[in-house]
């Protein structure tokens, strides 16, 4: 008697038969689940199966009205307890004016047009230095993006200068620049070019490098890959780059209209804190806030109409 068969207590299974066994086996399993199938499909057809029960989501359940309705019941509230603290007399009308107030300045200062010219103004002002600031970002990206010299020529040096405030300049600017629209210009273009550098840089870096061996792989040169692989790769970067930028140059827009300015929703707020006119200020704030908020929207509907080809997560 072999070891083989005193351990088994028979002749050793051949593993060629078992192989067969398995395969059998998994065959079989496929063949029972494939008539299972088919024997589902027609009961269901004929409305013999199982009553199914619909599946509600989690996110389902609760207040389903309008979105835009819920997104306004925060500020709703939080006006009408700011109307019923100013009259109260909890909060004083020169510490900050009730949102009557505020609405009454608003219709005096449309009707006269001081508030619809300093609009303009402002509006202007912030084109020109959003146009300078993104080309001059976008470019430097580009060039530090694309090429390692330009990385090493350009990344430390617009590092280095982001790391200091960019308000901090405005004492230089007006020395250079002198007190006139230039310096607010710069200081718009100043902020917006940081924003735009970082994200547009960070973008590019960040393209899938599956996907540059495969645009090599079928025959795409050095430009075609730029075109068709790395700019587009690029874009969502881009894109939130350009928000992070609108918003900034409104921020650096108040700075700037701070400095002597004749014209434009800061020099309104200038003339408002020297007679305490907490209205005209708020007035002004809110117009900035809407402002901000209009150009915000058109940055997202460009995203959408641009970034069609990437599906993402919108919420539950």
């Amino acid at each position: 008697m072999s070891v083989d068969q005193a351990v088994y207590g028979h002749a050793p299974p051949d593993p060629s038969v078992q192989a067969v066994q398995a395969v059998q086996a998994v065959q079989a399993g496929r063949a029972s689940l494939a008539k299972d199938l088919e024997v589902g499909a027609e009961a269901a057809f004929r409305g013999e199966g199982p009553e199914l029960e619909r599946v509600v989501p989690v996110s389902g359940r609760g207040w389903s009205g309008p979105r835009w309705l819920r997104r306004a019941v925060g500020p709703v509230v939080l006006l009408v307890w700011w109307q019923v603290l100013s009259a109260s007399g909890v909060l004083a009308e020169d510490v900050l004016a009730s949102p009557g107030a505020i609405a009454a300045t608003a219709g005096d200062l449309v009707a006269d047009g001081t508030l619809p010219s300093a609009m303009l103004v402002s509006l202007q002002r912030v084109a020109v230095g959003l146009l300078l600031g993104g080309v001059t970002g976008v470019v430097l990206a580009l060039v530090s993006g694309l090429s390692r010299l330009g990385e090493d020529l350009v990344d430390a040096t617009v590092q280095m200068l982001r790391s200091i405030p960019w308000v901090g300049v405005i004492p230089l600017f007006i020395i250079w620049l002198g007190i006139g629209e230039a310096p607010k210009i710069a200081l718009i273009s100043l902020g917006v070019a940081f924003h735009l550098y970082l994200n547009v840089y960070a973008g590019i870096r960040g393209v899938d490098a599956q996907l540059v061996e495969a645009g090599t792989a079928l025959g795409l040169g050095r430009w075609g890959l730029i075109r068709h692989v790395v700019l587009p790769g690029a874009l969502p970067g881009a894109m939130t780059g350009l928000r992070y930028s609108l918003a900034t140059a409104w921020l650096a827009l108040v700075f700037g209209e701070q400095v002597n300015a004749d014209d434009g929703l800061g020099f309104l707020m200038n003339q408002a804190r020297e007679f305490f006119r907490t209205d005209v200020i708020v007035v002004c704030l809110v117009v900035y806030a809407i402002l901000g908020l209009i150009a915000d929207f058109l940055v997202r509907t460009l995203e959408r109409l641009l970034l069609q080809w990437r599906p993402t997560f919108t919420g539950q």
